[in-house]
């Protein structure tokens, strides 16, 4: 570097930050922007006024013409969106847009930085953002620029969770993607879609796209969705959400060998269908297809066809709302219409109305519930399947909720017609069964004399409806808030319902109700350290051949055992029973195991890993490493000092660099003694194989 240079940026450093970043000379720009990510990597505090000064400096920065300076603004931009906090999301827009233009078609490096602040800004809850650059980026005529935008969509989707990430404006996306003319834009759309397929099922990603797909795209599609299988869980926080780490709940804990296992429940995460599509007017063509003249004709066909384009107009998943009032007094009116194919679709009509308002058709389903259980009353089985259908739909879209029936399922039960009474019993064991528990319990005190009263009909077939409405409500709730009810029920019908209650798939729901899902301890991956930390992962990894798309599935703890045991002669099997008692860890508190570490452990080391400050905890650890490492004999206290890792911190340590630690210390144990007892296996290797897949490490 000439003398000139160095009396040049010598100079340039005395200038504010703003000329420096726009200086002319790129060695300007490029020196400040490396000074620019020292500074914001040297903040500790998401408040510090310097970031709202450097906020507004990036979206002309990472614009920059010269390659390797705009390569530098975004690493200074990676600096800054980490030490930053959710308040510099007003720079989101302008930064993303600004990055989408000039940064995508660059060096694969300065991708990979523009990929890694864009999940950054996902981090900082900007992904509404995020998703409104990625409209602009897709639309690039430059296939290069589209494909790593399919990409980092993806990443997000994996990484963050389709709560984070909202699905609706990716499924909005995908469509004009599949046409596209690079091969390698398809390619990546279709493992965008496998990815949506992890996150919020098979079906609802298939109803919604698929008929915007040729022929072609569909096989392809469906020969890759074998491939998708399991639950697909994020593997990084929010911001936020990583500010609120838990207190670790150690004082009462107990460790068993089963732990890691039951805390990982294969739930999938619920997005709702519903909420993925743009609702659509009906209302509009319906006036048009000449609804009104048609269900006022003489002739039942062309009664039934007016009623049958109301049906196929309502089938759409969500409709708009608007005035339906004068439709649902039409409909009443169809219901009781003497063709019963008329009849029929007026029902069914209904039914896919209730589904694609929802909340919206509320007052209407209120309106029409009494004539539709009056209706009950004919025994033609297309007629009472239609309205079970109906009747079940309001309910399950939010249209009718339990405390909107009480007073016309009274009235209901005391019909003359017994099928009346039997059906609309059955109805309302359906709300019961695929209601929650806290409305049960404020209701049951309402439901449960209709149903004891309906003991008492002449027909067998609704006290049979009443039994089960009883037993729907005791193993939702247990027994003990319906005790002083039952008091008056004579023996016989006590044992009938207990064994009613009893039943396969009723047993705990006696006693307890539905059991709370267990907390999952799996660890979430917060923003990266590093650079070096960012992996740039493709969409189209996905496909076959490429990377399987299968979720890593719940490991049995069964089958670590079983890994073990080896079949000789015949007689593997009863070897296998012995090695599985064997290695089998017994539960021991947590204060038993910090009395076996004794004077091992400093106290205040201990105390330190239970703080709720993670930096307390990562201090901690190091400390506790450097102890073990100390020790000249870790043979005998091998297990126990297993045992206290796996509560304290415990695998649900949510901090990376504190779990880490964690693995350090346990891989320093392991390689250590001259035996690793079994038992330390089966409790480290369920959380080490979640852990390596979750943290990427």
């Amino acid at each position: 570097m000439s003398t000139e240079e160095e009396k040049l940026l010598k100079e340039a450093k005395k200038l504010p930050w703003e000329d420096r970043l726009l200086h002319k000379n790129w060695k300007v720009r490029n020196e400040a922007n490396i000074d620019l990510a020292a500074v914001c990597d040297s903040i500790t505090d998401p408040k510090d006024p310097r970031l709202r000064e450097f906020g507004p400096f990036f979206r002309k920065t990472v614009a920059d013409s010269n390659a390797p300076v705009q390569e530098k603004a975004l690493d200074a931009l990676v600096a800054f969106l980490r030490a930053a906090d959710a308040d510099v999301g007003r720079y989101a827009k302008e930064v993303c847009d600004s990055i989408v233009s000039k940064c995508l078609t660059g060096r694969p490096k300065t991708v990979e930085k523009a990929q890694a602040a864009f999940l950054l800004w996902v981090e900082l809850e900007a992904a509404e953002v995020f998703l409104e650059a990625m409209e602009k980026a897709i639309k690039n005529k430059v296939a290069k620029a589209v494909v790593p935008a399919i990409d980092v969509m993806f990443q997000a989707l994996s990484e963050f969770g389709a709560k984070v990430v909202p699905p609706k404006k990716i499924l909005k996306m995908l469509p004009e993607l599949f046409d596209h003319q690079d091969q390698n834009v398809r390619a990546s759309s279709k493992g965008l879609t496998l990815e949506l397929c992890r996150w919020i099922g098979k079906e609802p990603v298939k109803s919604i796209l698929f008929e915007k797909m040729r022929d072609t795209m569909k096989k392809e599609l469906e020969a890759e969705l074998a491939n998708v299988s399991g639950v697909a869980r994020p593997t990084r926080k929010i911001r936020s959400e990583q500010d609120k780490e838990p207190e670790q709940e150690v004082a009462s804990e107990t460790v068993t060998a089963g732990a890691p296992e039951e805390s990982i429940t294969d739930v999938p995460q619920e997005i709702d269908e519903y909420e993925l599509v743009d609702p659509v007017d009906i209302l509009t063509p319906l006036d048009k297809s000449g609804f009104w003249d048609g269900v006022k004709a003489a002739k039942w066909s062309e009664r039934r066809d007016a009623v049958g384009e109301l049906t196929k107009l309502a089938s759409t998943k969500r409709i708009a709302p608007g005035d339906f009032s004068e439709v649902c007094r039409t409909l009443k009116k169809l219901v009781t219409d003497v063709n019963l194919t008329v009849s029929v679709e007026a029902i069914q009509a209904i039914g896919n109305l209730a589904k694609g308002l929802r909340n919206h058709f509320a007052a209407s389903s209120r309106y029409l519930l009494p004539i539709l259980l009056e209706k009950l009353k004919e025994k033609k089985p297309t007629l009472t399947d239609a309205l079970t259908q109906t009747l079940q739909a309001m309910h399950k879209s939010g249209c009718l909720m339990l405390a909107d029936v009480i007073e016309d399922v009274k009235v209901a039960v005391k019909n003359k017609v017994p099928l009346v009474r039997s059906l609309t019993l059955n109805w309302v064991t359906f709300c019961i069964e695929t209601n929650n528990k806290a409305t049960i319990l404020k209701l049951h005190k309402d439901f449960v004399p209709i149903f004891l009263e309906s003991l008492n009909d002449g027909t067998p077939e609704v006290r049979d409806a009443a039994f089960a409405s009883l037993a729907a409500i005791a193993k939702m709730v247990g027994m003990r808030p319906l005790e002083r009810s039952l008091e008056k029920l004579d023996e016989v019908r006590k044992k009938k319902l207990s064994d009613m209650i009893g039943s396969p798939g009723g047993g705990e729901a006696l006693t307890s109700g539905s059991a709370p899902p267990a907390n999952s301890s799996t660890s979430l991956s917060g923003s990266r350290g590093t650079d070096n930390s960012f992996v740039r992962r493709s969409a189209a990894s996905m496909l076959n051949g490429k990377k399987s798309a299968q979720v890593l599935p719940a490991t049995k703890k069964s089958a670590v055992a079983k890994t073990s045991v080896k079949k000789v002669d015949g007689v593997g099997q009863s070897k296998a029973f012995v090695e599985i008692e064997d290695v089998e860890p017994g539960e021991m508190s947590l204060e038993e195991i910090e009395g076996r570490l004794g004077s091992l452990i400093k106290m205040e080391i201990i105390s330190e890993l239970k703080s709720s400050v993670w930096k307390e905890r990562l201090e901690a650890i190091g400390f506790f490493k450097q102890e073990i490492e100390n020790l000249q004999d870790l043979n005998q206290y091998a297990e126990v000092l297993i045992r206290f890792l796996c509560v304290v911190p415990g695998w649900s340590e949510k901090n990376v660099q504190v779990q880490q630690q964690v693995i350090e210390v346990i891989t320093h144990i392991a390689s250590t003694v001259k035996k690793f007892p079994k038992r330390c296996v089966v409790l480290c290797l369920l959380g080490m194989e979640l852990l390596l897949y979750f943290l990427d490490l």
